[in-house]
């Protein structure tokens, strides 16, 4: 995705029986993130990722740095011009996905090193995605969710590991697989929600918005047919 598009409105909020004014804003420049909302009929009006400072605290375990992330995104983007631009009747949703196993944080793989060694630590166990979204309401009210989902991983050969890094499908990802693509060949079992760990729970999304009154189903009835 272009930053362009990252800082560009995508779309109109005008939903029948609904506030003109209402806005959605996403606080992710992550393409997955922007597929899965349109997976349930939901266009954002503005993506505006903002920049965060995703270094782990002392002794901050993957659940806690997930929730933390989800609320900085969602509150620097608040404070964004363009964001402010649209209005008092802007809900901002933003969301982050970290990888643990047991107290540990896994990173975004940048390297192929730290790819191959995140597999490894995953190679034949079972791991953590924490899947965590915060939204800001119109009148600054704060929601948010953690969304916890367990993982197995089969013991991965060496030519698992290196047919997977040379697809580079790992690239910027946290603990260094995308689940959606390559990768789901290497899952033997996941508990929990699939769309969390390719980074937006969209059960808890839905609920999150519309707790908050935001008028998802109105959507529903004038968006185009998703294509399923």
């Amino acid at each position: 995705m272009t930053s362009q598009r990252a800082a560009s409105i995508t779309a109109s909020s005008n939903i029948p029986g609904a506030p003109a004014s209402v806005k959605l804003v996403l606080a992710s420049a992550s393409p997955r993130r922007l597929q899965l909302l349109e997976r349930v009929g939901l266009a954002p009006d503005l993506l505006n990722p903002p920049d965060v400072d995703e270094i782990p605290r002392k002794r901050e375990t993957p659940r806690a740095l997930s929730v933390r992330l989800a609320r900085a995104k969602a509150e620097r983007a608040r404070e964004m011009p363009l964001v402010r631009a649209l209005g008092p009747n802007a809900f901002i949703l933003a969301a982050d996905t970290v990888v643990g196993l047991g107290r540990r944080i896994l990173p975004k793989a940048m390297t192929e090193d730290e790819a191959r060694d995140c597999l490894s630590l995953l190679s034949g166990r079972s791991h953590y995605v924490y899947s965590s979204l915060c939204l800001i309401s119109p009148g600054n009210r704060v929601s948010s969710r953690c969304v916890e989902t367990k993982v197995r991983f089969k013991r991965l050969s060496r030519e698992d590991v290196d047919s997977y890094m040379a697809c580079g499908e790992w690239r910027g990802k946290a603990g260094g697989y995308a689940i959606q693509g390559r990768a789901e060949a290497f899952v033997r079992l996941i508990t929990g929600s699939y769309s969390g760990v390719m980074g937006l729970p969209l059960h808890e999304t839905v609920q999150l918005l519309e707790g908050a009154g935001y008028p998802v189903f109105h959507s529903w009835m004038t968006a185009p047919p998703s294509g399923v």
